[in-house]
């Protein structure tokens, strides 16, 4: 147990954002065991945390609220101005009233409302979904005999499945990614989150006025009475946790599926062990490898490491479960792994996730059973950033296959076609519990956002395309 005497702060940390650490974490890791349960790095320049690298005292941090919270307003460097505002690790650290950031009272309601809309969404259907919105996306390219999977695929379906679980419209969609993609990445930080919490404006002012079986609906038909503000927290940690690390959870399973010996040699024969490749990139390549932010309510000793009241306490989930100390090789089938981290602040969506990703592989196997990696495994490129295990891209090659009829846009689990942005704009349906109880917006929820007036772009174009984008400009035929 810790105790009350806490030495002098470890100094300087190792680096956590560059393509070193991108390239080989577990080498980091290695050194950073030999500090103890806790080692001092950075998340970003001038941005000092401790690292927990063990299971045990991963799981110690993730299951004492009472001794670590994680209420962001206790972060004493940004309170006293050491970290700006604008630093590129801020919008994933500070704090907002959602489930993620919050405990005690505040938590609770906060959680009840999400898993009980999470509850509402029917699995079958759900996989229905997927099913087709995977095949629409593999009959684009399966004609080409490559692909970037990345980009073509694992990026495209959560962006489908979450349009649908939102009700959120293609327009508003194309921005939350830019938005979401620009804090993950560090890139332009501050305004990415001013584009989410825009977006995220329109979608709730929108929902009140035309409420839909969603995710966003039910969250706002619910018995805690979230506000308007609220209401935007909790679709930031939900839509945010259902974008980028759900790709890299797909991307990262067909990876390890193609270039591992165990797996490649199981799909040669006609099996697909995709259940135990989830479980080995759970295990050793988790799609958010350090996160679950913490903070000591006091200075504490955590097993011989001084760790000080509003340090930042970050959960290296890739690093806990490769401890040395597990000693098992056995990962078929185990789910201890902390990728859904633990405690009360473990993953809600954990279930959908898994289901999803699980589809999205065994789909394109099923439709392209000879793929294979168009360069070798070591040569793929490891996106930087201290939080994400995220490739850049993941070339594949295969047999062209011929599509003989123009690719079907998703439909819906009830069987009608996908709204396109040309036509009308009803609101999208979650597969799940229909039911709507409207109820009028709180008080104090922040004004409503026009949603019908046009925008100006929020920055000169790029002559990049967003995947957003480019999935409208499919449904259009372009």
């Amino acid at each position: 147990m810790p105790s009350a005497a806490c030495p002098a702060h470890q100094g300087p940390g190792t680096p956590l954002y560059g393509p070193d650490f991108a390239a080989d974490p577990q080498a980091v890791y290695d050194r950073l065991r030999e500090h103890g349960p806790a080692a001092p790095v950075e998340l970003s320049p001038r941005v000092q945390a401790m690292l927990v690298t063990d299971y045990r005292a991963a799981l110690e941090v993730l299951r004492s609220p009472e001794t670590f919270v994680k209420d962001a307003r206790h972060w004493r460097a940004l309170a006293e101005g050491r970290v700006e505002a604008d630093n590129p690790v801020v919008p994933m650290m500070a704090y907002r009233p959602n489930c993620l950031f919050s405990d005690g009272d505040d938590h609770r309601r906060y959680r009840q409302a999400v898993d009980d809309s999470l509850a509402r969404i029917d699995p079958n259907a759900l996989r229905g979904y997927v099913e087709r919105s995977a095949d629409s996306l593999i009959d684009r390219f399966t004609a080409l005999g490559e692909a970037d999977l990345l980009g073509s695929y694992a990026k495209m379906l959560p962006l489908l499945v979450f349009q649908q679980l939102f009700g959120c419209p293609p327009e508003l969609g194309d921005r939350l990614v830019e938005g979401f993609s620009g804090i993950f990445d560090g890139v332009d930080a501050e305004r990415a989150d001013a584009l989410i919490t825009s977006s995220l404006q329109e979608l709730i002012a929108l929902k009140r006025e035309r409420p839909g079986a969603d995710m966003t609906s039910w969250l706002m038909a619910h018995p805690v009475h979230l506000s308007d503000e609220e209401m935007l927290h909790q679709l930031v940690v939900l839509i945010g946790a259902g974008t980028e690390p759900q790709q890299n959870l797909i991307a990262n399973a067909l990876r390890l599926l193609l270039s591992d010996d165990r797996f490649a040699g199981d799909l040669a024969g006609g099996s697909m062990p995709v259940e135990d490749a989830l479980d080995e990139v759970l295990w050793l390549d988790p799609p958010m490898a350090n996160y679950a932010v913490h903070y000591p309510v006091a200075d504490v000793d955590f097993g011989g490491v001084p760790l000080r009241a509003g340090e930042p306490v970050v959960v290296s989930f890739a690093a806990a479960n490769t401890d040395p100390a597990l000693r098992s090789d056995r990962r078929t089938g185990n789910r201890a792994h902390l990728a859904w981290s633990a405690g009360p602040h473990h993953c809600p969506a954990k279930d959908p996730a898994r289901l999803i990703a699980a589809v999205a592989v065994e789909k394109l196997l099923d439709r392209l059973p000879d793929l294979e990696l168009a360069v070798p495994a070591e040569r793929l490129v490891w996106r930087p950033g201290p939080f994400h295990r995220a490739l850049t891209a993941l070339p594949v090659r295969f047999p062209p296959v011929p599509v003989p009829v123009p690719a079907p846009a998703p439909v819906h689990p009830d069987g009608r076609p996908h709204p396109t942005p040309d036509g009308p704009q009803p609101p999208a349906e979650t597969p799940g519990d229909s039911r709507w109880n409207p109820r009028p917006a709180p008080s104090r929820s922040i004004p409503p956002v026009p949603t019908s007036t046009a925008r100006q772009p929020a920055s000169p174009p790029t002559g990049r395309r967003s995947p957003w984008s480019s999935l409208v400009a499919w449904w259009r035929g372009q």
